[in-house]
């Protein structure tokens, strides 16, 4: 087994602690099913919110989904004029068999457009 990164971005409504979980949530259950991720594989995952949100840590919305064993952590992104706004991201640090190209990243909501190459679009050099 190696172990392989897998992102995911999402972008929440505002920052409202239950807003930053549900979307949390929704991209962490989007990547698990996208990849058939096992939790008892997944060596750690880094979230990352952008500087204007900071009402509650993101990791926690793993925790509810019963990531209890795994390492999270959070973090902010720099502020980079132009950059997407209330976007979270996370980097699944996961132990696979899994070829990096058969890896699934999961963009949603407006965070589509950091990678449109890998949402169905037209990639734009952003990452």
């Amino acid at each position: 087994m190696m172990v392989r990164g897998v992102r995911g971005a999402t972008t929440c409504a505002s920052n409202v602690g239950d807003d930053i979980l549900a979307a949390t949530a929704e991209m962490v259950e989007a990547v698990v099913a996208a990849n058939g991720i096992d939790t008892d594989d997944v060596a750690a995952a880094i979230f990352s919110v952008t500087p204007d949100l900071d009402a509650v840590f993101p990791a926690r919305a793993a925790r509810d989904l019963g990531w209890s064993s795994v390492p999270l952590m959070c973090t902010r992104e720099i502020p980079v004029p132009g950059a997407l706004g209330h976007c979270i991201r996370v980097l699944v640090l996961w132990n696979t068999d899994k070829k990096q190209a058969d890896i699934v990243h999961v963009y949603l909501r407006e965070a589509k457009s950091l990678r449109p190459d890998l949402s169905g679009g037209k990639p734009e050099g952003r990452f």
